[in-house]
């Protein structure tokens, strides 16, 4: 692949910690506007060079970063824009509420031990006590007078651990005019209760979700499950894809009359990988319940499954433990075993992937996928066609912490491909530079990259977004 190398341009920085990069044209305008939410529940938008303010929702945001010594993956996660904004005002969101902290599912961190099946097949219960706290996707609408009020909530759901709720969590798709959510395993690592593959769990999923239908429900339930939903819900659900740990969004490339989708899934221990797939066939949800409740297999004949629990990428999921032998390697032991070989043919092979341990000389070890965006631009010919993806440091970049940037392409027969890393001419100085999303403008011709000084969402005002110039 060829070597390519960008520069980032700055368009705005002192911002608290960025979590989506988006353009749209407000009502009665004439040009795209970026605008930016932050993970603590502000959104801004440039205007005519300066920063302005669209929305502060910061008082219904969960207090964030108490227990995790600063670091949280809850908070303002998800903004959409209607594809028909212009005329009906309708944006979304997705965030975790504030009042609603628990004591968490499990005691204490979890490991699954391979000699131990207790650990292989521990169970969520005491749903409604045992749990971390409450996310909700809302509906909202920009009045004519200029301010955003909050219209209906779409969702609420009870997460049994703080981390993997998605992050960039809302995208519309141009291929069916739904709103698509992505929502990660629930979190603690190893997915403790092997959510993302069961059916009727809402974690671990991408779901679409047809905004169109009235759900005629203002208030709906605080669930985990699609089972506990009223069927005026479930009837405005279809659930695109299943076995995916944590991802940061999903990116439409138009090919011709088709679309390619790309969606990350953020690692475990040894890898993180970027799927693509044109043809889907998602599954309505209440056919999955019915399914359930029948005790039968629904037909999953191009149903997307991402191979989480059982596979982290193309490797069988493992646990890494340092050797007796010798302190400076690692032995690696498959965590679930029945259940890799179970899924070995009817996962998604991933399009690329890229190692937390890498000593090659033009790559380098990543930490955590926080990006992933198709590019149709000619500015940049190099990545034309391409699809970009952010990670959120280089292990190798230490004492000054630098994220990476990275594309690969589709191949034309299907296969795997390698990837290239970009280079960029930005001089961050002494300050730390963690990569933390990537965003596109409407017709993907922009990049746009947040880059945050520390992994704190508790150190405020440390944020710059950037545009990717050639």
């Amino acid at each position: 692949m060829i070597k390519v190398k960008v520069g980032l341009r700055p368009i705005v920085s002192k911002i608290n910690l960025p979590t989506v990069l988006k353009t749209t044209i407000l009502p009665g305008d004439s040009i795209e506007r970026l605008f930016i939410a932050t993970q603590v529940g502000e959104i801004f938008y440039i205007g005519n060079g300066d920063i302005r303010t669209f929305l502060d929702i910061r008082p219904r945001i969960l207090k964030l970063g108490a227990s995790g010594g600063g670091y949280d993956e809850r908070g303002l996660l998800g903004l959409a824009f209607h594809p028909d904004f212009y005329y009906n005002g309708l944006f979304y969101l997705h965030y975790s509420v504030a009042g609603t902290q628990g004591p968490g599912a499990l005691p204490e961190s979890f490991k699954p031990d391979p000699c131990d099946p207790k650990t292989l097949n521990l169970r969520w219960i005491n749903r409604e006590t045992q749990y971390d706290h409450i996310d909700t996707i809302e509906e909202w609408i920009l009045q004519s007078n200029g301010q955003p009020q909050k219209r209906r909530t779409l969702l609420n759901l009870r997460r049994p651990f703080s981390n993997h709720n998605g992050v960039n969590s809302l995208n519309f798709s141009p291929e069916t005019g739904k709103l698509v959510l992505t929502t990660g395993d629930g979190g603690s690592g190893h997915d403790p209760f092997n959510l993302s593959q069961d059916d009727l769990e809402i974690a671990g999923k991408i779901i679409e979700i047809d905004v169109g239908k009235n759900m005629y429900v203002n208030d709906p339930p605080i669930v985990t499950r699609f089972n506990e939903l009223p069927t005026t819900i479930q009837e405005a659900l279809m659930v695109m894809a299943k076995g995916v740990r944590n991802i940061p969004g999903i990116s439409f490339q138009r090919f011709y009359n088709q679309y390619i989708k790309y969606a990350g899934n953020v690692g475990q221990n040894l890898v993180e990988s970027i799927f693509s797939f044109v043809h889907y066939k998602p599954m309505p949800v209440t056919q999955l319940i019915q399914a359930s409740f029948m005790n039968s297999e629904p037909d999953k004949e191009g149903f997307i499954n991402f191979g989480w629990r059982g596979w982290e990428g193309a490797f069988p999921a493992s646990i890494i433990k340092g050797c007796t032998e010798n302190q400076n390697s690692d032995e690696k032991t498959i965590a679930y075993y029945n259940e890799a070989v179970s899924l070995s043919g009817s996962r998604l092979q991933p399009l690329t992937s890229y190692f937390h341990k890498d000593n090659r000389p033009d790559k380098f070890e990543g930490t955590a996928l926080t990006g992933v965006q198709a590019y149709m631009g000619k500015s940049i010919p190099g990545l034309a066609g391409s699809v970009v993806f952010t990670d959120l440091f280089r292990k190798e970049s230490q004492p000054q912490v630098r994220g990476a940037l990275a594309y690969t392409t589709i191949r034309p027969n299907g296969e795997q491909n390698d990837f290239s890393v970009i280079q960029t001419d930005y001089d961050f100085g002494s300050q730390s530079a963690y990569y933390v999303n990537l965003g596109t403008n409407l017709d993907q011709s922009k990049l746009y990259l947040g880059v945050y000084g520390s992994m704190k969402v508790t150190d405020f005002n440390q944020g710059t977004v950037f545009e990717i110039v050639p």
